[in-house]
């Protein structure tokens, strides 16, 4: 069973986590499904516009935590799951289709990335997000660490990183970070409604536009990448972290 969805209306191709029993937590397989779907989007001929969103009552609840366990020790574990969490970044920002993240529940650590890298993003007004790797010994990774100083400032940046403050979607909305915040049962509705406008632009204007807006705007956007992969994979089995992590894991109910 694939942990990610995707099926076209149009000129609109949605993409759909697909792990809502673990609320669309992030592990390899979902990393490397993902990548597979955008992937595809971005290649399709047919495709204009692509809609990144999630099953169930979460866009994306971050990392698997339970799966990091399994990876502990293991050679090269850390760089793999490291480059693939970049590599969808990738996929969403240096691809030339323009990307709408439509998102609800928790959109958590990776998902706050993920809704980052999206050019438009509509929010369920249940929608919280917040990053928790400083308090859990990781590192942010999807180039938070350009996008965000850029889009909020460096202090209000800080805040969300270090301090791992949560922000709804009123704030999300204040902070200038969503296009706008529908309820809950609007969310795919006002999605594909904003997809038709875009699908109404030129598609090869669309196209040179958002490749020049990366490359020009954000010139540090892929040299961030790759120095918050080091980063994260250096972080990623410290003594420090694996006991933090564990210490969050115990202190979970059990279910």
């Amino acid at each position: 069973m694939s942990f990610v969805k995707i099926y076209r209306e149009g000129r609109t191709s949605i993409v759909s986590l697909n792990r809502p029993e673990r609320l669309n937590a992030i592990g390899l397989e979902l990393l490397n499904d993902l990548h597979m779907a955008l992937s595809e989007a971005q290649n399709d001929p047919q495709t204009q516009v692509i809609i990144l969103t999630g099953e169930g009552r979460a866009f994306c609840a971050g990392d698997d935590l339970k799966e990091y366990g399994e990876h502990e020790g293991k050679p090269g574990s850390a760089t793999e799951i490291c480059q693939a969490i970049q590599q969808i970044s990738k996929d969403l920002m240096l691809g030339p289709k323009l990307v709408i993240g439509a998102m609800s529940g928790y959109a958590v650590g990776g998902g706050f990335e993920w809704l980052l890298n999206c050019d438009f993003v509509i929010a369920s007004e249940d929608l919280v997000c917040f990053f928790p790797e400083m308090s859990l010994g990781h590192f942010v990774t999807g180039g938070v660490t350009v996008l965000l100083p850029l889009g909020v400032g460096y202090h209000k940046a800080m805040e969300l990183l270090v301090l791992g403050e949560h922000v709804d979607a009123d704030a999300l909305l204040r902070l200038g970070l969503i296009y706008r915040k529908v309820g809950a049962e609007e969310l795919m509705p006002a999605a594909l409604h904003l997809a038709r406008q875009l699908e109404s632009r030129s598609k090869a204007a669309t196209m040179q536009l958002k490749r020049l807006m990366i490359s020009n705007a954000m010139p540090k956007f892929v040299q961030a990448l790759d120095d918050e992969e080091r980063a994260a994979a250096e972080c990623f089995y410290l003594e420090d972290t694996i006991r933090r992590i564990q210490a969050f894991i115990e202190s979970q109910p059990s279910t």
